[in-house]
């Protein structure tokens, strides 16, 4: 199977990435909107630097927190929001 830029995530270029106490606020100037992450979804966001695979990213959450088990269906969920919200690509 042949990878693509979505099986390793990365963020959008030209996004004015400002780092707060509980995340991130982020300025997406081309589409002139501000996203709010908290600080789970700033991890997913970091994660995402286009060398990780899909796949490893809910592992790399779950020790980031040291979690039990792995919140991937959180993740998916949280990458899609990402993607929709053209913060990743």
């Amino acid at each position: 199977m042949t990878e693509t830029t979505t099986d390793r995530p990365d963020k959008t270029v030209g996004l004015e990435i400002n780092p707060v106490t509980d995340g991130y606020i982020i300025y997406q100037a081309d589409r002139d909107r501000v996203h709010y992450l908290n600080q789970t979804a700033a991890i997913v966001f970091e994660l995402c630097n286009g060398h990780n695979a899909i796949d490893d990213l809910a592992r790399m959450v779950q020790q980031a927190w040291q979690l039990t088990s792995p919140p991937t269906e959180d993740v998916m969920e949280c990458l899609d929001a990402l993607r929709q919200e053209g913060l990743i690509r």
